[in-house]
């Protein structure tokens, strides 16, 4: 019989130690080496980012119906601002020199620019007028080409004395009303600094959404002011020597006059439609379905037919069609007079509000839109009240100037949001194409498009209520979030069979809380 085979040896018993020998009391070598507790997973802190657009302040609202909302005097109240380009529709110059530092406002340079062309309108001479009392108030009147065309853009560059400057987009006039009790929006870059060397454009990023690709869509749209006389060319001039490339956001303007529509050159600026249209064509959306919300303060008379409303502006706003990508639904936020009647100002609010329904055309389009219409406040007795989480706007009771149009995807978030001048109509937007593939607009507007790709290659934007910093919270995953300033609450509120939208011609007499009724 075989003899068994010796028992294979653990590797480690060549140095397992020799208890026996060990003194009273002295541990084993194993047991006297310092051991470090395993390291604990730290979790990875979520990326935050506050809304690139913010709300005005509202003077009747408490507090914190205010947390992160602007003044204009936080816009213009720094005593280094050096000069001033103002672009509005409206404007008081009493109202807008209160809000510079009382020390310098006499010193800053300040250039209002305005399409009051006709040279007995009342807003010129009055705009005279005022701007006659000071010694730094320079008046410009913007080429106005288009007979229904107005210069409705709403903007302000700075320049400062510590060689930076600023470009602020809005939506309010400048007047009173407008910064007082009415909810309007801010969009502001960063302090610009002057370029080291402002020749060396060579290797600048001009995709969509870049510092350069704004930078040059900007100064394209001003320069367009200078196509029969010399409205802003010092101002253009020197913008040009300010370096852009902290910009996050894409220029979405209207010139008035015939622009063509298909074009790629990027040195090159489209208007109007046809500048949204491009602009989303490099913008990711979510998959599954989706609905844009238009709100918006005014809407034109468009025909008869819903054809430009869906063929030319809802096309432009759809984006291009991808895989697992449906066209999105439309929804267009307008005030019914409940709504202005139960507002801070009350009837007042209205005169800033406009749609007609009263002629034969004007019915026909109330009765297409009218399935599309959604309050404002979301708190009326005769609306339909749609499903979804109870999100407070804070805004309820300040009626809208403001003009947003928002991309919600069925994830909870936002693939894109424009902050602009431009209400619904052919004037704003641009007619449809005509047969040599241009478009005819009629007024200046300005605005700003923003998407979440563009503050971090994986972030998500979700709309924040009544704060502009979104949490952790907000949505599920571990990527940055990008927070959107919402103005109206949601979820949304549907017309109701018997509701029609606010008229400012038209008369009430059902008088508003303040007890006022309305004339017309």
């Amino acid at each position: 019989m075989e003899e068994p085979q010796p028992k294979r040896r653990r590797l480690s018993d060549t140095n397992e130690e020799d208890y026996t020998n060990k003194k009273p009391g002295e541990l084993p070598a194993s047991l006297s080496h310092p051991i470090s507790p395993p390291r604990k997973k730290v979790a990875r802190e979520r990326k935050l980012i506050s809304s690139p657009i913010r709300l005005t302040t509202i003077k009747d609202l408490p507090k914190e119906s205010n947390v992160g909302a602007v003044s204009l005097h936080d816009l213009l109240g720094d005593p280094l601002i050096a000069e001033c380009w103002e672009f509005n529709y409206l404007h008081n110059v009493d109202f807008l020199m209160s809000h510079f530092d009382e020390d310098t406002r006499s010193l800053v340079k300040v250039h209002i620019v305005h399409g009051f062309w006709k040279k007995d309108d009342l807003n010129r001479l009055s705009l005279e007028q005022q701007s006659a009392q000071y010694n730094n108030v320079t008046l410009h009147t913007a080429y106005m080409p288009e007979m229904f065309g107005t210069h409705h853009s709403k903007m302000l560059v700075l320049f400062r004395h510590d060689d930076t400057a600023q470009v602020i987009i809005h939506t309010a006039n400048m007047i009173s009303k407008d910064w007082t009790n009415m909810t309007n929006g801010v969009w502001q870059t960063p302090h610009l600094p002057r370029l080291a060397n402002p020749q060396n454009t060579t290797e600048a990023d001009m995709s969509t959404g870049s510092g350069p690709r704004f930078k040059a869509d900007l100064l394209n749209y001003l320069r367009a002011y200078n196509s029969k006389r010399q409205v802003c060319k010092s101002m253009v001039e020197e913008l040009k020597k300010y370096d852009f490339s902290a910009v996050r956001g894409a220029l979405i303007a209207s010139v008035p006059g015939k622009h063509d529509v298909n074009e790629d050159d990027p040195s090159k600026t489209l208007w109007g439609w046809a500048a949204i249209k491009h602009a989303l064509r490099d913008i990711p959306v979510q998959a599954g379905k989706s609905e844009v919300i238009v709100q918006i303060s005014s809407i034109a008379t468009l025909g008869a037919t819903d054809s430009w409303l869906k063929n030319t502006l809802f096309n432009s706003l759809s984006s291009p069609t991808r895989a697992n990508v449906s066209k999105p639904k439309f929804k267009v936020i307008f005030p019914t007079p409940d709504e202005l009647r139960r507002s801070l100002d009350g009837y007042a609010s209205g005169g800033s509000i406009h749609m007609k329904i009263q002629s034969s055309t004007q019915t026909k389009q109330l009765q297409y839109m009218r399935p599309i219409f959604h309050h404002w406040a979301n708190d009326c007795e005769k609306g339909i009240i749609e499903k979804g989480e109870i999100r407070d706007g804070g805004r309820k009771r300040a009626a809208p100037h403001i003009k947003t149009y928002i991309r919600y995807n069925e994830n909870k978030s936002i693939d894109w949001a424009l902050l602009t001048s431009a209400n619904i109509s052919k004037q704003a937007w641009g007619e449809a194409t005509n047969g040599s593939g241009q478009i005819r607009i009629a007024s200046w507007e300005i605005g700003v498009l923003v998407w979440p790709g563009l503050f971090d290659g994986k972030a998500k934007m979700v709309g924040t209520f009544m704060k502009d910093t979104p949490t952790k919270e907000d949505l599920e995953g571990d990527e940055p979030l990008v927070g959107l300033r919402i103005p109206y609450s949601l979820p949304l509120q549907r017309y109701g069979e018997s509701e029609v939208p606010w008229v400012a011609t038209a008369r009430y007499t059902v008088p508003d809380w303040t007890g006022r009724v309305w004339e017309g």
